[in-house]
This record gives C-alpha cells, structure tokens and sequence, in this order.
C-alpha cells in the first residue's frame, strides 16, 4: 500500500461517524429527538370500544378506521366467535359482494355518531413521591407511631396504643424472615366505638403516617358469592387499586371493613341470610391467609377483566363498627350477675353510663351475632371512648388539620383573621353533643353559623378580623366585626356584615 493510498484510508476513517465528536452530536441529536417523542407524547390513553378498558390494562390497541380502538382480546374472541359459527372469516374476505344478495359490508362511518367524544382517558402524570413519615423499613417502635398519631387524633388513650402495637409487631412480623420453626401468626384487630368517636379516621391517619395503601370497604355491600352486591374478594381488589396494581405492594397493606356489625347473624329470619353469616364464613379464609384471584381494575369477575393472585397472608386487617344494641346485651349481663339479694344493684345502674362498650366480652360480640369462628380470627378487640364535651372542644383545635384551623385558612386566602372565644368553643361542643353523633356534628354546626360570614366578607375589603362569640353561635347575637386598623365593632345581624359596618 503506498502513502497515498494510506493517507486517503485514514481521510476517510476520520469522515466516518464513529469518532467522539460525532457520538456526541448523535448523542444530542437523541435526547432532542427524546425530548420531542415527549412532548408529541398524547396525553390521553386509548380505551376499548368493547369492554371498555383502558390501554394501560387492556394491552396494545388494535386502531380500525373512525378512531375506534380495539384490544386484542376482544378482537380475538369476535373472531373466535364468527368461526364457532361456522361463517369463516376467509370466506368472507374473498367472497364478492356479487354472490351475496340483499346483504351489505357495515360502513364504519355509521358508527361514527355512536363513538364518543371522550372515549381516552387522561394518562397519569407521574408524581414526585413524598417520603413518609415514618419509615416502615426501620420498623419504627409503638411509641414513635403513638406519638405521631398524637398529633392528629384527640384522646383514644387506650386505642391508640393498641393500633401502634398490633402495627409494629404485624410489620416487624413481615420483615422478619426468619428460617426456624417458629412462625409469627397476623394480629388482626377488631374496633368497637360509638359513632363519630375516629375509627375510620384512626385507621387512615395510621395508613397516610406509614405510606401503605389503605383500602376502606363497607360491610353492607358484601354478600355471598353468586349473589346481587359485592364479593368477599372485592375488599381485596379495592387494595390492589390502591397501591396502583401492583401486587407485592398490596400483599403489604391495611384493609379496614366498616360496619362490621352489619354483616351479624340475623335473627328470626326463615330466610336465607346471603348478607351476614355467610359473609363471615366466606370473610375465614381472607382473615387468616390464602391466595385470592381479583380482578383488575375492576370489581367484580367477569370474562372481559384480567385476573391476579394476590396472598392475603400478610395483610392487615382492621374490622370497625358501632355494634348499635350491644349495649343492652352488656347491661343484660352486668345486671344479671348483680340481681339477686337485698344489697342488689338498680337495673338503671348502667343506663347513663356513656362507656359501657368498654365492658364487652367476646361473648357479648358472639351473642350479638357474630360467629366464633370470624372473631377467632381477630385476636385484638379493642374499643373507644364516647366522646366528652372537653375532647370535642379538643378536637375543633389541637389536631394538625383541626376543623378551626381550616376554617381559618380559607379566611386568610381573603385576607381577613378568624379567631373563636372560647365561650363559643364551648357551646359548640355543648351542641354537638346533644346531636349524638359525635365529632360528626361539629362540622354541621360550624358550617350553619359561619354561612353568612363565608357570603358577606369577600363584600368587604376593608374587615380585618372577624371573632365569633358564644351569642353568635346560639343565635341570640352576632360575631365582632374589627376593621382594618380600627377597634372592634359588635355586629348583632349576621346577613348585615358587610352593610353595618
């Protein structure tokens, strides 16, 4: 090889794409491509005509003229079906129109009408993930979540200590992968309060401080399988679509089943009791462990849903209910027990007693209907405390999301400051007492009250600070109206905030 011919060798190695300085410029030329492929992204996702299921379940969409999406399966069993027939789908894409008399191809512009306009679903963006704040990979001690969950939830002393223990030992019993013989059973908990007393709200205070997915299911929908209503594993699949599908993150959750009582053997019923005890039979095998098939996205089985395993093994699962009547069978018992003899005690002795829960028994829940073997399964039971005129005033303002502190922001987003006597505090909670409801009530209250002033202070830029007071709130007088950089003024007409000032 002479020079030349060397020289004109290297001329063009060096023109090749393959030195760093055009692996470089290929390299931008991708992110920039990237970039664009991003932003041309769509931002809806296909559904299917048929069944109906998004693209992100359903799989890759078959597109057929006039935007109509089609998902494999479906388009698979319609061809199954045509050939089951015994009309051949070859037969018909060869045949000639000719030979087949009074019978025309469907013009898909047809169903053009028939196709709506909002057949995509919004593609979720993705979030930026906040970190919990407890850590359950640490396993944080009983004390730590008690203390956390101090910060939202007033009083529940007793029941407070009992969820951070039962969670701490279910979630240390998950981590531990231990390989002797000795294996750590679930410590399933059962919730008995009053209602309005915080068990729903416990349970999802605990969930959002651990960063678990939380599914909230009521007992008055379930019903035996092969029946009208909800199926037993449907408190699964309503799991599973919290914790976005993913399986080994749900196998690791919190259910909770309100109403709990709901599902109690009937009583002096010939019929057949399709919504209590056999809901408690089917409920056996999900308490303590097995594989359950769900389905998908969806919440009930049928042909055209995906179907997934899900063990139920380490799930938590928390049963809550008012049990109304419950207390006559503890008074029942009390009053039998102490009934006989000159130094017996009244009947009426327990009728005024608010925490007479406190007092029940296993065999108090089993004669109130609910079978042996489903409260077998829920080892900790465990009840609250009827709330006092003291804790709902607790209530309206020590918790991080007090319903006072809301409330206050909305009148800062005005610019004007909202502050409560605590006269007034009182008679609110005075109120919500006699509603019998419990913190339910408060909400009610305040949200009948402040009506006028939520209406009449954005009249007004030039009211500062708005005082409720315990006339206002028993309607016998009306909040003070404080100026901006001006002394306080009473208002005794709440619709006249604004014009009297």
């Amino acid at each position: 090889m002479s020079n030349n011919d060397y020289r004109e060798v290297i001329d063009e190695e060096e023109k090749t794409p393959g030195t760093d300085e055009t692996a470089g410029e290929q390299e931008k030329k991708e992110l920039s491509a990237a970039e664009k492929k991003e932003d041309n992204e769509p931002e809806y996702e296909d559904i299917c005509y048929i069944c109906r299921r998004p693209e992100h379940i359903a799989g890759k969409m078959i597109k057929i003229p006039n935007n109509i999406c089609i998902c494999q399966d479906c388009m698979q069993k319609t061809f199954d079906s045509m050939n089951g027939s015994g009309f051949s789908m070859d037969d018909m894409m060869n045949m000639n129109m000719g030979k087949m008399p009074n019978i025309s191809m469907i013009n898909l512009s047809d169903l053009q009408g028939f196709v709506p306009n909002n057949q995509k679903l919004k593609k979720k963006k993705p979030k930026e993930k906040a970190q919990p704040e407890i850590d359950i990979r640490q396993i944080p001690a009983p004390h730590k979540i008690k203390a956390s969950l101090d910060e939202y939830v007033v009083g529940q002393e007793h029941a407070k200590k009992v969820m951070s223990v039962a969670v701490y030992n279910h979630y240390k019993r998950i981590a531990s992968e231990s390989k002797d013989d000795i294996e750590i059973e679930k410590s399933n908990m059962l919730m008995i309060g009053p209602t309005g007393s915080g068990k729903t709200y416990l349970v999802k205070t605990l969930a959002r401080l651990l960063d678990v997915p939380l599914a909230i299911t009521d007992a008055t929908s379930l019903t035996e399988a092969g029946y009208i209503g909800d199926d037993i594993e449907s408190v699964v699949s309503k799991l599973l679509a919290a914790a976005d599908n993913d399986v080994e993150r749900a196998e690791h959750g919190i259910i909770f089943i309100d109403e709990i009582d709901k599902i109690a053997k009937k009583r002096n019923t010939n019929q057949r009791d399709v919504s209590g005890e056999s809901v408690q039979q089917g409920m056996l095998k999900l308490l303590e462990g097995a594989e359950v098939e769900v389905p998908v996205g969806a919440s009930s089985k049928n042909a055209m849903v995906p179907m997934t395993i899900v063990n139920t093994k380490n799930i938590l699962f928390i049963c809550g209910g008012a049990f109304p009547d419950l207390e006559d069978i503890i008074k029942e018992r009390l009053n039998k027990a102490a009934s006989i003899g000159f130094r017996a005690d009244l009947k009426d002795k327990y009728d005024d007693d608010e925490n007479i829960l406190q007092k029940v028994t296993v065999e108090d829940v089993r004669k109130f209907g609910m079978i042996p073997e489903f409260l077998g399964r829920l080892p900790i039971m465990f009840t609250l405390d009827a709330l006092t005129e003291d804790m709902l005033v607790r209530i309206l303002k020590e918790p991080k999301n007090a319903i006072l502190k809301q409330y206050q922001k909305l009148l800062e987003m005005d610019e004007v400051k909202l502050e409560f006597e605590d006269d007034a505090l009182a008679a609110i909670a005075k109120q919500a007492k006699e509603k019998k409801v419990g913190a339910r009530a408060l909400r009610a209250i305040i949200e009948d009250f402040m009506l006028d002033i939520m209406y009449e202070i954005p009249k007004d830029d030039s009211i500062g600070m708005v005082t409720i007071t315990k006339d206002y709130v028993e309607k016998k007088g009306g909040p003070i109206i404080t100026l901006r950089g001006c002394v306080g003024i009473e208002q005794k007409t709440p619709p006249q905030i604004a014009a009297g000032v």
